[in-house]
């Protein structure tokens, strides 16, 4: 049986011999780039090269999975952001470059309903790289389709003061338009699967309880997270950062079929926490993967297997200017 076919039955709930190392979240090397005579700033904006881009990890070092797209900004400039896709050279994923809206009471029922905002900005674009990906490598990897949260979308869109003042003033304002992207995340990530993606990852840095916090993270977070899984065809993964050690149960009701802890969690605490939901981790993506060497790395995926991880991920995306050898001692230990 093959890795990829390994992963699928993990995600699938099914029992697996060993503990698989690879992502679902962004994991793309300047190395890798560079063999394919790929621009870090050209892959965000054309089918090809993205998906090219996408296949490049695996290329590189074997690593038997591909995440699509390479930033986490497609939703919001479907909706009407603008990108700074930091044009001048580097390796800078692309980010707004200004707020959207000045407050939540703009995302209602109305303004969401108001255009296909899923066949607006790169998302058709996106859809068109993961067919390619998957006729390139999709019988030899897994294919992860990466949305951002809700509420990290809402931080893309929404002015901070105004938006954290409306959630201590006006908290149902917020709640309602977590609602509302919570569903527009539903339909591209359905979108995404249906156009080549094995599983969904939602990647919602902004709207971790280690961010957050605890209490804010059920107040605000976790119903809107909850309402996207279930609206989502699984297998779905929840990525969430910081410390979430005192969420671990929470995070685990959302419906999530596996949860993605990083670093700063304690795996052993998760373990004994979730007991129907997958746990992947928690490798340290830049202390480990890019600043540490070989046997660091191995020394850090063993550590996460003897925690009982059912699969071992890096805590967050790749930082590109990673060394392949790095990742390749993190796929093959």
């Amino acid at each position: 049986m093959s890795q990829r076919e390994d992963i699928l039955n993990l995600l699938a709930g099914k029992k697996i011999t060993d503990k698989p190392a690879f992502s679902g979240l962004i994991h793309i090397t300047a190395e890798g780039l560079e063999r394919e005579g790929l621009d870090f700033q050209e892959i965000h904006h054309d089918a090809n090269k993205m998906a090219k881009a996408a296949a490049s990890t695996f290329r590189l070092t074997g690593m038997p999975s591909a995440a699509l797209p390479l930033d986490l900004c497609a939703p919001a400039e479907a909706l009407g952001a603008t990108l700074n896709y930091y044009e001048q050279g580097g390796d800078q994923f692309p980010q707004p470059a200004k707020p959207l809206f000045a407050s939540t009471k703009y995302l209602t029922a109305g303004y969401m309903t108001s255009a296909d905002f899923v066949s607006k900005g790169r998302i058709s674009m996106i859809c068109d790289a993961f067919r390619l990906l998957r006729e390139d490598v999709g019988g030899e990897v897994v294919i992860s389709g990466v949305i951002p949260g809700p509420y990290t979308l809402l931080l893309y869109l929404v002015e901070p003061g105004g938006l954290f003042a409306e959630m201590k003033r006006e908290p149902d304002l917020a709640k309602d338009a977590l609602f509302h992207l919570a569903s527009f995340l539903a339909q591209i990530g359905q979108a995404y699967r249906e156009a080549g993606a094995d599983f969904i990852t939602i990647h919602d840095m902004g709207g971790s309880p280690g961010f957050i916090g605890p209490a804010k993270y059920e107040q605000f977070v976790f119903p809107a997270e909850k309402h996207l899984i279930e609206q989502l065809p699984k297998p779905r993964v929840l990525s969430v950062c910081g410390n979430a050690n005192k969420s671990i149960q929470v995070l685990a009701q959302t419906g999530a079929d596996a949860l993605s802890v990083d670093q700063l969690t304690d795996l052993k605490s998760a373990r004994e926490a979730l007991k129907d939901t997958l746990l992947f981790g928690n490798v340290d993506p830049v202390a480990t993967l890019y600043r540490g060497d070989e046997a660091q790395v191995v020394e850090s995926v063993s550590r996460a297997r003897e925690a009982d991880v059912d699969a071992v991920w890096p805590g967050c995306d790749l930082f590109p200017p990673m060394s392949g050898k790095n990742l390749r001692a993190f796929v093959s230990s």
